[in-house]
């Protein structure tokens, strides 16, 4: 155990707003990164159809299933058993009258672990969750899997350092991040790229924890994705990256043994002063 190893993936591809074509690109994502020895494989963010969020229309609301109902998970508890990999799956999901940007984790025998249902909603220009989504009411969540702990935030989490800290004090040995994030359709100009995976490695780095993105690709409306999914080590060193138009896999496998005897060393779990935060929790 003190030497167990985890190899991961993460995908990225363009997407459309045809369920049944996306659902038949990120199989074959998740297939070929399982032919390559994956045992977590992550998609991006509401992969189920293009990223509607950009407008508010209230016949997207057709769009969320409740996660029983859902067609992209019954598909993908099925090939997650087939390949024996465990998928992060991000979904639209329906609860009675409440809708929620969600997570389903897929065991590898097909099962589900349980949801997380996004914690931080943003509302802006081209990003108008707020319209769709309630705030999640599982709080943050950490997978015991045979391959690890599994930590999942989604998009607009990554960015709170707070959402990082919390997984890793529950024990995640790895975090992961499906994403949806490109231009701002109000300030063309603006390129949130760097910042964004900047932000990213700074939790893996005061964590000392490997984390992975999965974003997409592709110009839908007036937003261009910026693609650029990667996987980060524990000292925040990028270790695969894809480009702003590249579709396919990347992967990377991490001793988690010597990364619990490298967050022991720092110290910084050894030095914090939890009486010192109480601010944090002030409205």
């Amino acid at each position: 155990m003190s030497d167990q190893t985890i190899a991961i993936a993460a995908l990225q591809c363009a997407l459309n707003d045809d369920l049944n074509t996306n659902i038949s690109r990120v199989s074959e994502l998740v297939t070929q990164a399982a032919s390559q020895g994956a045992q977590v494989v992550l998609p991006p963010e509401l992969f189920e159809g293009s990223y509607f969020c950009r407008e508010e229309k209230d016949i997207f609301f057709d769009w969320a299933y409740p996660i029983d109902q859902s067609p992209a998970i019954a598909h993908f508890r099925v090939l997650a058993k087939q390949l024996n990999v465990i998928i992060p799956l991000s979904f639209f999901e329906r609860d009675r009258q409440m809708y929620y940007n969600s997570l389903a984790m897929i065991d590898s025998d097909g099962e589900i672990l349980g949801i997380y249902r996004k914690s931080h909603i943003p509302d802006g220009p081209g990003y108008e969750e707020k319209f769709y989504f309630r705030p999640g009411n599982t709080g943050f969540k950490v997978w015991q899997t045979k391959f690890g702990n599994l930590g999942v935030g989604i998009c607009w989490d990554q960015w709170f350092p707070e959402c990082a800290r919390a997984m890793v004090l529950m024990g995640a040995d790895i975090l992961f991040y499906p994403t949806a994030i490109g231009t701002e359709p109000e300030e063309p100009t603006l390129n949130t790229k760097d910042p964004w995976q900047r932000a990213m490695i700074g939790h893996a780095v005061s964590n000392v924890i490997p984390v992975v993105a999965a974003n997409r690709i592709g110009t839908e409306g007036n937003q261009t994705f910026y693609g650029h999914s990667f996987i980060a080590n524990q000292r925040g060193d990028k270790v695969a990256e894809l480009d702003d138009q590249q579709s396919g896999i990347i992967t990377a496998k991490f001793n988690l043994g010597e990364i619990r005897r490298n967050r022991a060393s720092f110290g910084f779990f050894r030095d914090r002063r939890p009486e010192l935060y109480s601010i944090l929790t002030e409205k």
